[in-house]
């Protein structure tokens, strides 16, 4: 049995541009769904959604057959979690509130076996190596792994480009949100200063020939940040998608349900 290719992380190799969505519903029926729409991969989200390794593995299953590649975040960078991820299938990370360098070397070597990394040898209970069936996985897992250190405060701009060039971590993503408050511009992701700060910071990171992503339900923000050279660029995300949908479908039939007296009677309301 062969290794899975990370199609994801070839793309960025090549320079390829990426359209991804969130996904944060946290249900593999749901991830399925958008898995057969055609993006080319889903964030499926641990940090800020309400997912963990158990819940991961089913909507990474439910992937399985679809040309969409998941990138999973979790809530943090540890090595024990990322173990998990791991020897469950996961072949990209996006890791979050990476801030230095430091901490960038810490998380690509949890993803890479001794003696290049930390991650611990459990292949025999692991999904990722088929169970041991996949031909010498433990050598070949390491060139399958994608590393994307989630770059999202003032401090962490600051360390971009040592964080960038640590060897192991294939793209920097940029985090409006948090990014924003940091800045003193908390709940405003869209603000002008933010929008020039994730400028410079893909012009920064193209310069040291890593790939450079971000999120933006804006879709001329994001084919701004793509014309700029991005290679990974989530448009939306699910719950929002939702949300607006419901909205706007609902906001449709109000009228219906004011109460009588508020709607003006047409002569053949009239009982007479």
């Amino acid at each position: 049995m062969k290794i899975p290719t990370n199609t994801f992380k070839q793309a960025l190799l090549t320079g390829r541009p990426q359209i991804g969505l969130w996904a944060g519903l946290s249900n593999a029926y749901v991830t399925e769904l958008l898995a057969s729409t055609g993006f080319d991969w889903l964030c499926i989200d641990a940090e800020h959604a309400p997912n963990d390794p158990r819940s991961v593995l089913p909507q990474l299953q439910a992937m399985a057959p679809y040309s969409t590649q998941a990138v999973v975040r979790p809530v943090s960078g540890d090595a024990e979690l990322i173990k998990q991820y791991l020897d469950g299938g996961v072949q990209t990370l996006l890791v979050p509130m990476v801030e230095t360098a430091e901490q960038a070397v810490h998380v690509v070597a949890a993803t890479r076996y001794p003696t290049r990394g930390i991650r611990g040898v459990g292949s025999a209970l692991a999904r990722a190596s088929r169970w041991n069936q996949i031909d010498d996985y433990l050598v070949k897992a390491d060139e399958q792994m994608c590393v994307i250190a989630q770059v999202e405060s003032v401090t962490a701009m600051g360390n971009l480009a040592d964080i960038t060039q640590v060897e192991g971590i294939d793209g920097v993503f940029f985090g409006p949100a948090d990014l924003s408050a940091t800045m003193g511009l908390l709940g405003k992701p869209s603000d002008p200063k933010v929008t020039e700060a994730i400028e410079r910071g893909i012009a920064t990171v193209r310069k040291l020939g890593k790939a450079a992503g971000t999120l933006t339900s804006d879709r001329k923000t994001a084919a701004h940040y793509l014309k700029l050279g991005a290679l990974f660029v989530a448009v939306g995300v699910d719950t929002t998608l939702l949300v607006k949908s419901a909205r706007d479908l609902v906001d449709a039939f109000k009228e219906f349900t004011k109460s009588p007296d508020s709607v003006q009677k047409s002569p053949s309301d009239s009982p007479y």
